[in-house]
């Protein structure tokens, strides 16, 4: 006759186990996330921002000889240009998950 109860006692323990682990690997990858900095530039290092891990800007330069009060919308877009090689640095600097790892966007995580 087949034990069902524990089949199960198994089952949940060794899931209980992974569970341990992803949560651990998660904990490890978060503080890895947190240490990083990338920095994004445009305009030859006209603009220069600096990102951490979370995306949260840490530091934004801007030299004087490319502020122009006749050309604001020059100036914007050298911020959202260093704003996106910074963004594109991060990404590829990420650390990617490890193979049979979940699908953590359906938990809204995004690594």
């Amino acid at each position: 006759m087949l034990n069902l109860g524990e089949n199960m006692g198994t089952g949940f323990s060794k899931r209980k186990k992974q569970a341990k682990l992803l949560q651990q690997q998660l904990s490890q990858m978060q503080n890895q996330m947190k240490e990083t900095e990338v920095t994004g530039t445009a305009g030859n290092g006209l603009v220069t921002i600096t990102l951490s891990g979370d995306n949260s800007m840490k530091d934004i330069k801007i030299k004087p000889e490319c502020v122009d009060p006749e050309d604001v919308e020059g100036l914007q877009d050298l911020i959202k240009a260093a704003y996106e090689d910074a963004l594109s640095k991060m990404q590829q600097d990420t650390p990617s998950l490890p193979p049979g790892f979940p699908d953590l966007k359906s938990f809204g995580l995004n690594f």
